[in-house]
């Protein structure tokens, strides 16, 4: 297992054992939102925000390679849905292992939602790039979601305690579902998950302190760090709010701390 040991050294910190992973694969569910019409500025700025990995589809790994800047590393994102598909919670596999691996990847993701109505295929689809990770050595994040007819309300712990441990059970090295908004109800979702455990971001928050309250929740909770998108790269200044993001990841920042730096 020392091929995936590497590679998930370049997207965990060595010395923290956290990560900050900044998602840019909106593209294909909605188009080119504020912050990504410009991939390469929008990649350079997270990167030089402190970002440990950088989460995109394989089309914008082709046409950006940065070639200059600080390192992070490259997680590629093999599955897809649009916003005008008749069901955008059903999520097609649009890229391969193998196909990641030639562009340089670290590590791959899937994306997950538990309930939808093609929830089995997503399941299988897991199941199948688990297998070709584990051949390759190669990382796996699981991007896990509940939604469905059935879901009331995605961010019951119930429902994120379920989505965490099927991805942990399906093979997945690292998983990334919403935090549920406490961190005693988070910290069951931790402790019932064997493997690292990131929060999403979701939506764009009305604060900068709501979101560092968000993080510094799921960080006594025991989680594994964050893989916070809108909230990142749509920030007026993205570099220094990953900036502040990190510092609460890896060196245990306060809220007070990270508007400090946020704002310096």
């Amino acid at each position: 297992m020392i091929g995936k040991k590497i590679r998930l050294e370049r997207i965990i910190d060595r010395n923290s054992g956290r990560t900050v992973i900044i998602p840019m694969d909106h593209g294909v569910t909605v188009g080119p939102i504020e912050g990504l019409a410009d991939m390469q500025t929008t990649i350079s700025k997270v990167v030089a925000g402190g970002a440990n990995a950088i989460l995109m589809h394989k089309g914008i790994v082709r046409i950006g390679h940065r070639g200059a800047g600080k390192d992070a590393g490259l997680i590629v994102h093999l599955s897809g849905s649009t916003s005008l598909s008749p069901d955008p919670n059903a999520k097609e596999l649009v890229c391969t292992v193998e196909e990641a691996i030639k562009l340089g990847a670290d590590a791959v993701s899937v994306h997950i939602n538990i309930g939808a109505e093609t929830d089995k295929e997503m399941l299988e689809q897991l199941g199948y790039v688990s297998e070709r990770c584990l051949d390759w050595q190669m990382p796996l994040v699981a991007m896990r979601y509940t939604r469905g007819a059935k879901i009331e309300d995605e961010y019951d712990v119930n429902n994120v305690k379920l989505a965490a441990r099927v991805g942990a059970e399906l093979g997945a090295d690292i998983v990334k579902v919403v935090y549920t908004g406490d961190p005693e109800t988070f910290a069951e979702v931790v402790q019932g998950c064997p493997v690292p455990v990131v929060i999403a971001g979701g939506a764009k928050m009305g604060s900068d302190e709501e979101i560092f309250k968000m993080v510094q929740g799921a960080l006594e909770a025991g989680a594994a760090g964050l893989s916070i998108g809108r909230n990142a790269f749509q920030h007026k200044d993205p570099t220094k709010m990953i900036e502040a993001l990190s510092k609460m990841v890896h060196d245990n920042a306060t809220v007070v701390e990270a508007i400090d730096t946020l704002n310096s």
